[in-house]
Parts: C-alpha cells; sequence; structure tokens
C-alpha cells in the first residue's frame, strides 16, 4: 500500500507533465505559429534600415574595392582589368614590406606595454574603495580627446626648439638636447608608438575594471586568507577571471594594430625617410598621392585578408577555451 507522500509526489508529477504538454500545444497550434511569425518578421522590419545603410555604405564600396584591386585605375578613369599585376608588385615592393614591419612593431608594442599597465591600474583601482570614479575620468579623458589634438599637444611638447627640451635648457638640464624625437631615423616609430600608448592603455583600464570588479570578492578575500601576494592575486585570481575580455582586447588591438594612422600621420607623415611608414600610410600617399588607386586597392585588401587570419585564429582559441570550460 502506498504512502500518501508518494501519492502526492505521483499526483504533482503527473500535473506537470500535463502542463508542459499544454505548454507545448498552445506553441504547436496555427495561433502561435503566426504570432511567432509575425514577431520574426517585425524584428526584421526593424532591422531593416540599419541593414540597408550597412549594405550601402559598406557592403557596396567593400564589393567595388575587391574589383579595383586588380585593375590599373587612378581615382577618376575607366578601370582596366590587369588580373594578377598588382599581386606580383606588391611581393617586390619594399616600401610595403618596410611599412608592415613597422605594423607589426606596432602590435608587438600595444601587446605588451598598455596590457601590462591598463592590468596594473586596473588591479590597483579594484583595491580602492573611495574615488575611483575620478580615477575612471581621468585615466580616459586621453583616449577621448581627438587624436589630432593629442598628436600636436605631443608634437609641441616634444619639439626641441620650443617644447620641454628647450624649457630644460633654461634651468641648466640639457639630457634633450640635440634628441629629436620625431625627426630622428632610429626613434621616430617608438616616439609615435609611445604618444599612441599613452592615450590608449586608459582605455583599457576602464575596460580591465570592469570585469574585475565582476568577479566574486570571496576568492579575492580566500586568496589573502591562504597568503597570496598582491601579484598571486592577480596571476591566480584576476587574470582567469577576465579571461574573456582578455582575449577581446588581444584581438581589437591585433586589428587596431594593422589600421594604425592618425598619430603616424600627424607626428611623422612616415617619415623621416620612411622610419615610421606604416601600411594605412602608404594606402594614403598610394591612392592620392600617386594617384594609384588600383593598387592601393589591393595593399588594403591584403591587409583585411590579414585581418581576417587574425580573426580565425582568435576564433579557434576562443572555441578550444569553450570546449575545455
Amino acid at each position: 500500500m502506498s504512502s500518501p507522500l508518494v501519492n502526492v509526489e505521483v499526483e504533482s508529477s503527473a500535473l506537470e507533465i500535463g502542463r508542459s504538454r499544454a505548454a507545448e500545444l498552445r506553441r504547436t497550434t496555427p495561433g502561435a505559429r503566426r504570432a511567432r511569425r509575425r514577431r520574426r518578421v517585425i524584428g526584421l522590419l526593424f532591422l531593416l534600415p540599419a541593414l540597408v545603410i550597412n549594405l550601402v555604405v559598406i557592403g557596396g564600396p567593400g564589393l567595388s574595392s575587391i574589383y579595383y584591386a586588380f585593375t590599373d585605375w587612378n581615382g577618376f578613369t575607366t578601370p582596366h582589368f590587369t588580373g594578377l599585376a598588382n599581386a606580383e608588385r606588391l611581393i617586390g615592393d619594399q616600401e610595403f614590406w618596410n611599412a608592415i614591419g613597422h605594423n607589426f612593431v606596432y602590435l608587438v608594442a600595444f601587446l605588451t606595454v598598455p596590457m601590462a599597465l591598463g592590468l596594473l591600474g586596473a588591479f590597483l583601482l579594484s583595491r580602492i574603495r573611495r574615488g575611483v570614479a575620478v580615477f575612471r575620468v581621468l585615466f580616459f579623458i586621453p583616449y577621448l580627446i581627438a587624436s589630432v589634438i593629442n598628436a600636436q599637444i605631443w608634437k609641441n611638447l616634444l619639439d626641441p626648439t620650443s617644447g620641454l627640451a628647450a624649457g630644460l635648457d633654461k634651468i641648466g638640464i640639457h639630457i634633450l638636447d640635440d634628441v629629436y624625437f620625431f625627426g630622428d631615423s632610429n626613434l621616430a616609430l617608438y616616439s609615435v608608438i609611445g604618444v599612441d600608448n599613452w592615450t590608449f592603455w586608459g582605455f583599457l583600464v576602464i575596460l580591465f575594471l570592469a570585469a574585475m570588479q565582476g568577479i566574486d570578492p570571496s576568492r579575492f578575500e580566500a586568496a589573502r586568507i591562504d597568503g597570496a601576494s598582491a601579484w598571486q592575486e592577480v596571476w591566480h585570481v584576476a587574470l582567469p577571471g577576465i579571461r574573456p575580455t582578455l582575449m577581446f582586447a588581444l584581438m581589437i588591438i591585433s586589428l587596431w594594430s594593422l589600421l594604425a594612422f592618425d598619430y603616424a600621420y600627424v607626428l611623422t607623415g612616415g617619415g623621416p625617410a620612411g622610419a615610421s611608414d606604416l601600411v594605412s600610410l602608404l594606402v594614403n600617399r598610394t591612392a592620392f598621392g600617386n594617384l594609384e588607386a588600383g593598387y592601393a586597392a589591393f595593399i588594403a585588401l591584403a591587409m583585411s585578408l590579414l585581418g581576417g587570419i587574425f580573426l580565425f585564429i582568435f576564433s579557434i582559441i576562443r572555441r578550444n577555451e569553450d570546449e575545455t570550460n
């Protein structure tokens, strides 16, 4: 003989099954299907303006640039298809290889210095209980200011005749005499990278800080109870806790390093003698200075393919991480 408790459990289970079947029947009725289709159509209608704008503004020029990449178009006359002639020219173009080498120096610099400073700044701010908002604003201000203005400020500051060097000379300090940050072929590229890093690392501080604040505080407390140092807290608690954000930062930095343009253009223009030239500057100079828009389009297409390779690599890494987790 079954107990009343068992009977109640059986009745509850039967009731739940009945409710789920009834809900399933409601979802499969013709009226429910029509409602779902209506919601999908309404959603697509709301997305349609954005899709049309993207197709017109991005898709159209993108597809046309692929065609122009295989022509000798000068930007004005009728383009003539030349097949792989631009590819053969690119392989032997020393200006391109010089510029892409500088882009990879940019990439390595941005994957190290601002990442380290961003993680350090975010971890220190995560331990502050008062005034965090003020520090957030201070760190983020350089990133908010237009890059042209930032570049001009640093150009004036590091000018050897009227900037910081001249000010130090007046008080008898001559350590910056004859130091031309943007005019020396050995310093120009690293000076541009330094200015760009100064404006960018504050963005990473805010990004990493937001991710760290999502980590359970008890994990840091447990690490401190176990005698972990501040470095061990960063390595064993903070970094694993913000791994998705780290991957996102690595991805955007890799792509942005291929697209770097504004600071190099304003500060050096790629000089002196190509010492700070970047692929984006080469594309701009080839298209608008030399009137070789077809070849410039092919260079841009090659860089787009390189960016696609980066995205593919990051997608594989992300998929492997999801599988292991």
